[in-house]
């Protein structure tokens, strides 16, 4: 007689595992706490990040697709469309950034509510609540939540989905789960697909290897997200890039050749309100600023005790496991770092860690309870402040480093390069869509042409070299006018272009 073999499941995560049982949570009073969170979250950002901060580079790459106030720019091969379809409703009539602000202010509240809806009855209302207030209160993430980047929708993709994954093991009957299920996978395959593969991996090897290929349906829900989400960007790479591996190979050299790269200490430089730290030097922030990274791997460890002792160990552990294989490409496979992209880390830890801070003032006995309590709420404090006076100071640098390119653009105007027009040189892509140009580039990531079509295109519109002082010219643009337009920014304007009289 052969033995029964025993295999770990995630059927009981619910039920007599859960302290509050599957329903815990799921009334209209847990959905007013997730409700209310989501809607703070929906006010930090217009009040502190502001509407009127302007697009930033890679904002204007993906909204430049779908706009008709400038040409489209150049998209590199590592970009997905998602997010340029996610603002369409609004940049494809307005050109108005105070109003795409606002459009994807209201999305992100909307989608962080639906993500922390759909673990309720895994844990405590209170637990999610404040897991999403966690996620929500890191500088990172109010301050990336109105822009027209897709790390966020990733982020909120990955929490929603690992909910729904779970949610469909505590009632294999119940049917929204399961399309909750796809539809963050291809809200994630829509935004960045290489990352949707990572944040996916530990659900795969559940289905697959755990569970033995027994919950086709969950697969195939799983599978079925990915490739719709990711069908735009696989065809695209057979249309413009010549192939998937050819185009897998171009991203790669585009972020520095993707390899073995131990990135802590360029994501810990980051934390400082860098939103892009490449080449990653300098001094590392004040550990006060960074104390908080460090915290989150202990505090995962005490939830995942907790949740062993309670006997709900799938529901803390799945997340985690997402949450380290989702952190793993920009911890040890890329050479540079910017905060936003382990924003879906941070959003998977936040129920964990969460968890953890409930235990932590509920655990003790009654005398060393209020000990607890305050020293975890003096905590949560001080790392309240300092995250918005990260972010603060975040916002304040790149709203004066966004008006300098509005300014530049004037300037532009003023000499005569006025749509439709080209620009060229460093920074021209961000600056072009400023002043409703075309951009084109002859070398690096963004190169999109040569010099022979630059010289052609000054024949018949506005061409600008934007250069930083008066720097030698490329050998087209010798003989062109130089103007000096706004601080250290120079231009080399095309004979085609023409002053206006009254500058």
């Amino acid at each position: 007689m052969t033995r029964p073999v025993h295999t770990v499941t995630l059927d009981r995560i619910g039920g007599q595992e859960s302290p509050l049982g599957p329903a815990a949570g799921r009334g209209r009073k847990g959905q007013w706490w997730l409700a209310a969170v989501a809607g703070v979250f929906v006010l930090a950002q217009l009040m502190v990040v502001r509407p009127g901060m302007g697009l930033g580079w890679d904002e204007s790459v993906y909204v430049s697709q779908v706009s008709s106030h400038a040409p489209a720019s150049f998209f590199s091969a590592p970009r997905a469309r998602g997010i340029s379809l996610l603002v369409a409703p609004v940049a494809g009539w307005s050109s108005s950034t105070p109003l795409l602000r606002v459009y994807l202010a209201l999305l992100a509240g909307l989608g962080l509510f639906l993500a922390l809806r759909a673990w309720r009855g895994l844990f405590p209302v209170r637990v999610l609540a404040l897991g999403g207030a966690l996620f929500a209160s890191l500088w990172v993430t109010v301050f990336y939540g109105p822009q027209a980047m897709p790390n966020y929708w990733v982020a909120v993709g990955a929490l929603a989905g690992v909910g729904c994954f779970l949610q469909t093991q505590t009632d294999r009957t119940r049917r929204g789960p399961v399309w909750g299920l796809g539809a963050s996978a291809l809200l994630m395959a829509w935004m960045r697909p290489t990352d949707a593969v990572w944040v996916t991996l530990p659900l795969l090897f559940v289905l697959v290897v755990l569970h033995r290929w027994r919950h086709a349906r969950l697969l195939i829900a799983l599978l079925c997200g990915l490739v719709a989400g990711a069908a735009e960007w696989v065809i695209e790479a057979y249309v413009r890039f010549g192939g998937l591996s050819q185009r897998l190979s171009e991203g790669s050299d585009i972020q520095g050749g993707l390899g073995w790269h131990i990135a802590i200490g360029d994501q810990l430089r980051g934390l400082g309100g860098r939103s892009l730290c490449r080449p990653c030097t300098g001094a590392m922030p004040n550990p006060v600023v960074t104390a908080w990274w460090f915290a989150l791997p202990v505090l995962a460890a005490i939830g995942l005790a907790v949740a062993v002792r309670r006997r709900r160990t799938p529901s803390t552990a799945l997340p985690l496991a997402c949450a380290v294989t989702a952190a793993i490409p920009y911890l040890f496979l890329i050479g540079y770092a910017a905060p936003r992209f382990l924003l879906p880390t941070y959003a998977l830890l936040a129920i964990p860690v969460a968890d953890a801070l409930a235990w932590l003032v509920t655990a003790p006995g009654r005398a060393w309870r209020p000990v607890a309590v305050t020293l975890v709420a003096m905590g949560l404090a001080g790392h309240l402040a300092v995250q918005y006076a990260v972010l603060a100071h975040t916002v304040q640098r790149t709203t004066a480093g966004h008006k300098g390119w509005e300014r530049t653009a004037t300037a532009l105007r003023r000499v005569g390069v006025r749509p439709p027009c080209l620009l060229t040189g460093p920074s021209s892509l961000p600056i072009a869509f400023y002043a409703g140009c075309g951009s084109a580039s002859t070398n690096g990531p963004n190169a999109n042409t040569d010099a022979a079509a630059i010289a052609q295109a000054a024949q018949r519109m506005p061409v600008a070299v934007l250069t930083t002082g008066a720097a030698r010219p490329p050998s087209y643009a010798r003989g062109w006018r130089l103007v000096r337009l706004d601080g250290a920014v120079y231009a080399y304007i095309a004979p085609t272009a023409r002053q206006d009289r009254g500058a």
